[in-house]
């Protein structure tokens, strides 16, 4: 079985070289069956395989090092991390946490220093930007969404020849950010560029090696390799050598964030940023004073067609729940259920959600993805039928102190709170909510009813959606006029009879 790498480059012997089948098989030496095969394959997902994860203790903290190591590269020899100064930072940050030795940290940043002391420096060269080709950055800005102000990253596409731009801001900017990003901004433009220039950013290059070249994380080459871009990295510490892209993220930052942005749909405002940003090039190129708008349109003509079917953005880790059913993510806890209490569950991970599945990739439960440190989400839903087996316990939870007060009053005035706290379960089972259960329960309290089959009966009446019902119209001919008796015989028999 052929290596990612392997079938990206012959769809790029084929696609950009157009070379023949056979020649490809002549060159690579792989049969021309195989090169048959990915030449005509278009669709890159992976379907997950059940097989173990076991993560290096290391890659927790590569990116912190790695960003310090490359920082000393500014500094002078005597003033910059030792192995052992690198170990007592990161102890001072995560404390007991701190789950890696002194000669671990050592034995790598002494790797890294020797691939940063064997790059050379690169002469300037002045480049002629070809139609098609784009170059990619992250920025970093604060954001506020529903009241709560975020530090954000907005991922930024800029194309020198046009000197247009597109940007889109997450949350954070991994692996499935920048995937995600790129998707985004692909579909927006309905075209793909042939060559995006990256720098040697985490979420992408696992590994810079000896000889200059790059181990690439799998899930960014299966990316490329499915919309069929070629993508290209800066020498480490130059970022000069992305500066189209380098003086577009602090163009987005000063005519779009400022002052700053206050939305409440982070997915809906990054709509907005695309309509803004092609709005921007709607002025003059700086140099050819021609619109940027225009220039753009020799941009996605060189540029290839946009993928038939959309790569989803995912990955999947195998982890093990601790006894209270929660897994760890980076360093963020989440919740899975008290029935996974040291058991191991599949995590599907986007870029704004965590999905636990089971062994046959059911989804358990969905939580918004964390971006912080030390953070936790709690589901209650799935440990509310496990509560209410110790019904003592649920005034030590977190879950009664979110309880609306008419449920709280309610399960504390039953004899037995066991049945009550049940009734909720099931509702929230149903919505995931507390919103129609309280309504469900407020309802039925202000009738005088205070059993649970009233409750359950109101709950099952506002979820029913309401029919409106039309109004009767009857033909005028079945309507009767008014009939008015005449009593008169009556009176004259009346007439002197019972006094």
């Amino acid at each position: 079985m052929l290596t990612m790498t392997q079938i990206h480059h012959i769809k790029f012997l084929y696609e950009d070289k157009g070379y023949s089948l056979r020649k490809i098989a002549e060159e690579t030496g792989h049969d021309f069956k195989t090169v048959q095969k990915y030449v005509n394959q278009q669709d890159f997902n992976v379907t997950p395989e059940k097989r173990k994860v076991i993560p290096k203790k290391i890659d927790r903290y590569k990116d912190e090092i790695m960003a310090w190591l490359v920082a000393d590269l500014e500094m002078p020899r005597k003033q910059r991390h030792t192995g052992k100064r690198v170990y007592d930072r990161l102890q001072e940050k995560y404390g007991d946490d701190l789950d890696i030795s002194l000669r671990s940290i050592q034995s790598f940043v002494s790797e890294v220093k020797k691939d940063l002391q064997l790059k050379k420096e690169v002469a300037a060269i002045p480049l002629t930007h070809m139609p098609g080709q784009a170059q990619a950055d992250f920025g970093e800005a604060i954001f506020e969404e529903n009241g709560e102000r975020f530090t954000g990253f907005y991922f930024n596409l800029s194309f020198p020849y046009s000197n247009g731009g597109y940007t889109q801001i997450f949350k954070g900017q991994n692996q499935e950010c920048l995937l995600q990003a790129m998707r985004q901004i692909f579909e927006h433009i309905g075209r793909v560029p042939t060559v995006i220039l990256f720098d040697n950013l985490s979420a992408a290059v696992k590994k810079i090696r000896k000889d200059g070249g790059r181990d690439l994380v799998e899930q960014f080459t299966r990316f490329a390799a499915h919309y069929g871009f070629q993508s290209n990295f800066c020498n480490p510490g130059k970022g000069n050598e992305k500066g189209n892209v380098e003086g577009k993220v602090g163009y987005h930052r000063r005519n779009l964030f400022v002052p700053m942005p206050v939305f409440k749909s982070l997915e809906d405002y990054n709509k907005t940023l695309f309509e803004l940003c092609k709005k921007d090039q709607q002025r003059p190129h700086y140099k050819r004073k021609i619109d940027i708008s225009q220039l753009m349109i020799e941009d996605k003509k060189a540029m290839k067609p946009l993928a038939e079917k959309a790569f989803e953005v995912k990955r999947f880790k195998q982890l093990k729940a601790n006894g209270y059913g929660k897994i760890q993510i980076e360093t963020n806890q989440y919740s899975t259920s008290p029935n996974f209490a040291y058991e191991k569950v599949w995590v599907k991970i986007t870029h704004n959600t965590i999905s636990i599945l089971n062994e046959e990739y059911e989804e358990i439960i969905q939580h918004p993805r964390l971006y912080g440190t030390n953070l936790e989400s709690m589901k209650w839903t799935p440990y509310l039928n496990l509560i209410a087996k110790k019904p003592q316990s649920l005034k030590q939870t977190l879950f009664y102190q979110e309880l609306p007060d008419p449920w709280k009053d309610f399960i504390n005035e039953q004899k037995k709170p066991r049945p009550a706290i049940e009734l909720l379960a099931d509702f929230m089972n149903q919505e995931d909510n507390l919103v129609q259960a309280t309504e469900a329960l407020t309802a039925t309290l202000q009738l005088g009813l205070k059993d649970l089959d009233s409750i359950r009966l109101t709950w099952n009446r506002l979820r029913q959606p309401q029919q409106n019902i039309a109004d009767i119209h009857v033909p005028a001919a079945f309507i009767q006029k008014e009939h008015k008796p005449d009593l008169t015989m009556y009176d004259q028999l009346l007439n002197g009879g019972v006094r």
